[in-house]
């Protein structure tokens, strides 16, 4: 007796159809799951059994093979519970033959009870148009149908699954309204601008970052107000497309992070890793097939490296690809998986180790060969991905004792959705390109056109300051950014000073 159907499986962010072939004859009683599978799926056997029984079902006494096809890619994660039990059933008579090319996905708890599992977004994504529809536990029925317009049918139990498809009881296929989800969402400032005593230029910094995606260093001493400036950044930024938002929950699905009861993650990712954080916590990887790190976390959102010269420096140089390709790729015997990493840099640190070189203050303690130990853990390549670069310096008296006199997160978050939404006009027929800190090579030519004394000003920059080849690019993306929160369509030479002042403010700090 031999059955068929089908599941998936996530490889990265991407999905493969999975044939589920079943085969039950006579002989010794052994059930064997063969297809690649890793031990998760090994062990499936004994959950089906019990699941199978305690459902009330017959489990067949005779030799039982499971292959996953195609047998040459390997399977991972429990989401082949429920398919493998329904093809079971299937072989010995139990459940009648489908016509329809059905989906299953789902882990079978001991009772028969199906629970969720990770990266059903993925997969409903990429089969769409191989099936006519989904069968999925319950906590995942609305990531699935968001994803995709074919049916979504939800289950409870193994029980309702056989009695769905023997047409014995109907299940009401799940819907979501998208237009209503995208609606509903808006930016919350949790941690409001207002709350930052002082500290106009770190301001202006961290509006032009947003407004164009740019990457941000803020050097100051302790208590100067980097961490709450970071932890502003992600209401100033509009709101994730639905394109962005199911590029997100894509990653945050494979990853299992969903919220329960969440179908779409909307709001922008903001990761913090402490700088104890391993090459692998960073990148991406694990066992069996590679899972994503912090930078592929925080795709289209930031990244927060406080105290960035505590970073193993091995971890922050494998930064400088994804920075520049926005991807990484990561490879491991038998496997390469390529996950997104569209992310904002934003890293804080002090000018010294102890915290105070420049201060009016308080006096530094450190000596010249501890200062240059310190600097030194950061690269010169990677510190050349940074667009901008600001002090923040201590907050004088008259600004913590003053009333507050600045602008809310809510202000700054309307110019920077215009200027955001300027760039989209602008890049509208560029899939890949939404932000002035993409533009590279002929759209960088097309859109960043300067004015002769611009060109002029950012020549001598570029001798003056010993600019590379990449940091004049950079140069060029933030004064277009800041043409655009100006609502100019000329990059004038202002702009240029601007974004050479942001550029060069490390300076400021001595010895830096």
């Amino acid at each position: 007796m031999f059955a068929c159907l089908l599941s998936g499986v996530v490889l990265g962010i991407e999905a493969r159809l999975i044939e589920i072939q079943c085969d039950v004859s006579g002989g010794l009683p052994t059930f064997n799951v063969v297809g690649l599978p890793e031990k998760e799926v090994s062990e499936s056997r004994e959950r089906i059994r019990s699941a199978i029984k305690n459902s009330k079902f017959s489990f067949p006494s005779g030799r039982i093979t499971a292959n996953l096809a195609p047998a040459d890619l390997r399977k991972e994660g429990v989401g082949f519970d429920l398919p493998i039990a329904i093809a079971i059933l299937m072989a010995t008579g139990q459940i009648a033959e489908i016509t329809e090319r059905y989906l299953l996905l789902g882990e079978l708890a001991l009772n028969g009870e199906v629970r969720g599992v990770r990266g059903v977004l993925p997969i409903a994504l990429e089969t769409a148009a191989e099936i006519d529809g989904l069968i999925v536990p319950w906590a995942n029925a609305h990531e699935a149908a968001i994803a995709t317009d074919k049916p979504v049918y939800p289950v409870q139990t193994l029980v309702e699954a056989q009695r769905f498809l023997n047409r014995e009881m109907e299940i009401l296929p799940v819907s979501v309204d998208r237009d209503a989800l995208c609606a509903g969402e808006q930016p919350s400032f949790r941690h409001d601008l207002v709350e930052v005593r002082g500290q106009l230029q770190a301001k202006r910094a961290l509006e032009i970052a947003a407004a164009g995606g740019h990457n941000l260093l803020m050097i100051g001493p302790p208590g100067s107000g980097k961490s709450l400036l970071a932890r502003c950044m992600p209401d100033l930024l509009p709101a994730l497309s639905l394109h962005e938002a199911l590029e997100v929950t894509r990653i945050y699905s494979t990853a299992g992070m969903l919220e329960p009861g969440a179908s779409l993650v909307w709001r922008r990712p903001y990761r913090a890793p402490h700088h104890t954080i391993s090459y692998a916590g960073m990148v991406g990887g694990g066992h069996g097939i590679p899972g994503p790190g912090e930078i592929s976390l925080a795709h289209h959102g930031i990244l927060f490296l406080d105290e960035l010269p505590e970073f193993d420096r091995r971890v922050l140089e494998t930064l400088r690809q994804p920075l520049e390709d926005r991807s990484i790729l990561i490879s491991r015997a038998g496997i390469s998986v390529r996950y997104p990493s569209a992310f904002t840099l934003v890293a804080a640190m002090n000018p010294c180790p102890c915290g105070f070189l420049g201060d009016p203050i308080q006096a530094c303690t450190c000596s010249m060969h501890d200062i240059r130990r310190y600097r030194k853990r950061l690269s010169g390549p990677f510190l050349d991905r940074i667009d901008l670069c600001v002090e923040v310096p201590r907050v004088p008296a008259d600004d913590l004792f003053g009333p507050r006199v600045a602008e809310t997160s809510a202000c700054v978050h309307e110019r920077v959705s215009k200027a955001r939404g300027i760039q989209w006009d602008r890049m509208e027929d560029d899939e890949d390109c939404h932000s002035n800190a993409q533009l590279d090579g002929e759209r960088l030519d097309a859109h960043c056109v300067l004015e002769e004394d611009a060109q002029q000003l950012l020549r001598r920059a570029v001798v003056r300051f010993g600019l590379s080849a990449r940091a004049h690019v950079r140069v060029r993306r933030v004064a277009r950014t800041i043409a655009d929160l100006a609502n100019s369509s000329v990059i004038r030479a202002e702009y240029i000073a601007e974004a050479i002042q942001l550029r060069t403010a490390g300076d400021a700090v001595p010895d830096f």
